[in-house]
């Protein structure tokens, strides 16, 4: 079967399915969504060959990674990559340059009359596929999204193609409460998300792009520097809300959301507030933060008998108004000039439609 050199995007936006050999610390290091680690080395395997490359070279790494995978456990991983091309007829292997792991692996399952693609070049060519999308990709007209704490800006991106869910890949909600209660993906991969979600966008004709409006940083992934340059230059949309609109959907968001995904624990259900509540010390003051501390536990108490999560609103009122908001403000005031259409969420749905840029082009990219 040929080996894939230029038509690399199709494997991205048809989520072909991909086989990544390189060990798993590598792979723990960035991969794609669409990818599955069966290595043909283990991490050990893998690192008694590079020694002995660097003190014996190429050919005596080459049989000792042979020695290394033999006999049963050569049959074992092989047995296992058939399977895996059953459950995926159309998958496609590469490993980190597309060199002699893929090229043994596709050897391999050859002889066993599983003839199978590769990607050559492998991950590094398939990883500046998607930095250049990140580059160059952004570079046409685009929207930021803003508004104050609660407006439900990540709920509105869903009505528009052009939207972009940043805190969605990068599994944060970009505040002190944004931590989803499970890990976030590495630097690389929430790159890796972002790229293949906008490659799909162009491949689809829509040009232009829309984000909810972050910081540098969303939780502990740094937005790629060419968008969020980007960012702090695009036009703004500003969704307005009213405040009691926004402590419902805070308490939606941070309260009854979360404690579903804590399987109705309110041990971590609290853990979490009181965590997220803490980051914010140094703002609020100790006192301060002691009766919220307090505020909250009480709310999580009257949740455990029964009450519902209405006790939750005290502290969520008070923070907005002593904290969130005035932080907005502030920062507002130096966009304002950027502001092209603000409104509720009706009003920027049907704006936004009607722009040049929400239009498909004909023509795919």
């Amino acid at each position: 079967m040929p080996d894939l050199e230029t038509d690399l995007d199709a494997l991205f936006i048809n989520n072909t399915p991909l086989l990544d050999l390189r060990a798993p610390v590598e792979f723990l290091q960035g991969a794609f969504p669409a990818s599955c680690n069966q290595p043909l080395m283990n991490d050990n395997e893998r690192a008694q060959v590079g020694t002995c490359y660097k003190h014996e070279g190429q050919q005596a790494a080459i049989a000792l990674g042979h020695r290394l995978v033999s006999g049963e456990l050569r049959q074992a991983r092989l047995q296992g990559w058939i399977e895996w091309l059953q459950e995926n007829p159309n998958g496609v292997l590469y490993c980190f340059r597309g060199g002699l792991r893929s090229q043994t692996v596709q050897q391999w399952l050859g002889d066993a009359g599983r003839p199978v693609s590769r990607v050559k070049g492998g991950y590094k060519a398939l990883r500046r596929r998607l930095l250049t999308e990140i580059e160059q990709g952004f570079a046409g007209p685009g929207f930021v999204l803003t508004g104050l704490t609660g407006s439900g800006k990540t709920d509105w991106l869903a009505r528009s193609p052009l939207s972009l869910d940043l805190e969605g890949y990068a599994h944060h909600r970009g505040s002190s409460f944004g931590n989803w209660g499970e890990p976030q993906p590495t630097p690389i991969n929430f790159e890796n998300r972002l790229a293949i979600a906008r490659l799909k966008q162009r491949h689809s004709g829509i040009q232009g792009w829309l984000v909810e409006d972050e910081s540098a940083m969303i939780g502990r992934c740094p937005v790629p520097l060419p968008l969020y340059e980007r960012m702090q230059q695009a036009p703004l949309l500003l969704l307005e809300v009213p405040f009691e609109q926004r402590v419902q959907q805070i308490r939606h968001d941070y309260v009854d959301t979360m404690q579903r995904h804590f399987n109705q624990d309110f041990a971590r259900l609290e853990s979490y507030l009181q965590d997220s509540l803490k980051r914010l010390y140094k703002r609020l003051g100790d006192r301060e933060w002691r009766r919220l501390s307090e505020i909250m536990s009480e709310a999580v108490r009257q949740q455990q008998l029964g009450y519902g999560s209405a006790a939750h609103e005290e502290w969520i009122a008070t923070l907005l108004g002593v904290y969130y908001d005035p932080i907005y403000a502030r920062h507002q005031a130096a966009k304002a000039d950027r502001i092209v259409k603000r409104g509720n969420a009706d009003e920027l749905a049907e704006w936004l439609a009607q722009q040049p840029e929400a239009q498909p082009e004909e023509t795919q990219c």
